[in-house]
């Protein structure tokens, strides 16, 4: 398995408008992040900003004993809603400098929530940020540029600070999200990004993703397979999976027709190896979305004298959903996808 997922331990949304009675709120428990630039009732510019944080207990114990070699990182957030957006626009994170207390509150609160972190506070109303806004280092971030016509799902690469959060080089106080410079406090219009956050009661919960090169491949004295009339599954799908623990996904790859050939058993029960530039996928049944997506560096499918395979941690995945295996080669300098009604189902572990 190269892919292994962590959730945040809290996460916020912070905003630099007051409410009427001139107070900041708290949403530490809403569904939503938001990240964007607008004008006020009285035409002030005004920003949104995300704020979360990942257990360094996980990062530590992930980087440790789940993952091998070098190590890439990355924040995903789905988005829910998008308003009056640029043609292109750029989500920033920086590493938090100031420990923050995520608090009760929601962003409609009222009377507004005031247990956690706001614009102007780090928790209780007397514990000031350093710099309103949340306190950040710029000595290590990442980015994301994002288009008119794409999902505005994000994914930004944060490897540089959960590397300094993991040595201990900078105090692990969570990563900040804020819409670029140009468009924080923005006036000419509302632009409002909400994306899925860790309180949603959807599958679209906001993660830290570390991706690694696992592969081995070692198929022996295994034919290759090369041609894409062909009929490839996994031998050892089983109808149900616990959400723990690590599985290993073992595929049966043969040609439709295979070249007649003497042989002492039968040509239709020998099992092929996929090339090197095979790769696995894998989506919700349900919604379509893809869970895991092909990846050119750590999705590669590995193989050896038993034959082609890949290992998938199952805690990622949401419990009682169904989810559909997807295989990618190339034979001949074509590319193929193949699904094969690969099936399972994810149960909750007690």
């Amino acid at each position: 398995m190269a892919i292994y997922r962590i959730h945040p331990e809290k996460d916020s949304t912070i905003w630099s408008e007051t409410s009427v009675a001139g107070i900041y709120g708290n949403a530490g428990r809403d569904e939503i992040l938001e990240i964007g630039g607008y004008p006020d009732v009285n035409q002030v510019g005004r920003s949104k900003r995300a704020l979360l944080q990942f257990s360094s207990t996980e990062i530590i114990n992930t980087v440790n004993n789940v993952t091998s070699g070098a190590i890439s990182c990355s924040i995903k957030l789905y988005n829910a809603t998008a308003t009056s957006l640029p043609s292109d626009y750029t989500i920033e994170a920086y590493p938090i400098s100031e420990s923050w207390v995520n608090g009760l509150g929601k962003l409609d609160d009222k009377p507004v929530n005031k247990t956690g972190v706001s614009w102007k506070y780090r928790g209780a109303q007397e514990d000031l940020w350093g710099t309103e806004g949340g306190s950040y280092l710029t000595s290590e971030s990442g980015s994301k540029t994002v288009s008119l016509g794409n999902t505005h799902d994000i994914s930004i690469d944060v490897t540089s600070i959960v590397a300094q959060h993991y040595s201990g080089s900078i105090n692990n106080n969570g990563i900040l999200l804020k819409i670029e410079d140009a468009f924080e406090n923005y006036t000419e219009t509302s632009i409002n990004l909400r994306y899925f956050s860790t309180n949603t009661n959807t599958i679209y919960s906001p993660y830290l993703e570390f991706k690694w090169n696992d592969t081995v491949y070692n198929p022996g004295a295994l034919p290759q397979l090369s041609t894409d009339n062909a009929n490839i599954h996994v031998n050892n799908l089983k109808p149900e999976y616990l959400n723990s623990g690590d599985t290993r996904f073992r595929l049966t790859a043969r040609p439709t027709n295979p070249v007649r050939e003497f042989t002492t058993s039968s040509i239709y029960l020998q099992n092929y190896v996929l090339p090197p530039n095979s790769f696995w996928s894998i989506v919700d049944e349900y919604s379509n979305d893809t869970i895991v997506d092909f990846d050119p560096s750590f999705t590669k499918i590995s193989a050896d004298s038993n034959g082609s395979y890949f290992d998938v941690k199952m805690d990622m995945f949401s419990p009682e959903r169904y989810y559909k295996i997807l295989i990618k080669t190339t034979v001949n300098s074509n590319t193929f996808i193949f699904s094969d009604k690969n099936l399972f189902k994810v149960v909750r572990n007690g």
